[in-house]
C-alpha cells in the first residue's frame, strides 16, 4: 500500500521530468492549455474503465488521471501559483465545508437534507 513518502517521490518525479536542464523535452513543453486533451482522454479511459467494472483497469486510468493533477501542479509551482498540496487542502476544505452534516455530529439529518444543505453550500461557494 502506498503511504505520503510514495506521494511525496511520485512529485519529485514528476519536478525531474519537468528539470530544465535534464528533464524529458516533451514534459518541458507542456503548459496547462497544451495538457487539455490529455485530461479529456484520461478521464474518458477512466469512465469506460469504471463502465467495465475491470478494477485493475481502474486503478491504472486513475492513476493516469492522477498523473494530470500532479502534472498540472507541477506547472503551477513553476509559475509560482500554487502546488499539489494546495490542491490537497483545498479539496480537504472543500470536502469539510460541503458536508456539515457529517463533521457536525450535533444532529441527524436525512438524505434529503442533506442533499438539500450540499446544493446551497455548493451555489453559495459559486456566488449563487
Amino acid at each position: 500500500m502506498a503511504n505520503i513518502e510514495d506521494v511525496s517521490h511520485l512529485l519529485e518525479v514528476m519536478k525531474e521530468l519537468r528539470d530544465p536542464v535534464k528533464g524529458c523535452a516533451w514534459d518541458l513543453e507542456q503548459d496547462h492549455v497544451s495538457l487539455i486533451p490529455y485530461l479529456e482522454e484520461e478521464s474518458q479511459e477512466l469512465i469506460e474503465a469504471i463502465e467495465s467494472k475491470n478494477s485493475d483497469n481502474i486503478k491504472e486510468e486513475l492513476g493516469d488521471v492522477l498523473l494530470q493533477v500532479i502534472f498540472h501542479s507541477q506547472i503551477a509551482l513553476e509559475n509560482k501559483e500554487f502546488d499539489f498540496f494546495d490542491v490537497v487542502k483545498n479539496l480537504k476544505q472543500k470536502l469539510i465545508r460541503r458536508h456539515p452534516y457529517v463533521f457536525d455530529k450535533s444532529k441527524k439529518h436525512t438524505k434529503e437534507e442533506q442533499t438539500a444543505m450540499w446544493e446551497k453550500i455548493k451555489r453559495a461557494e459559486k456566488g449563487g
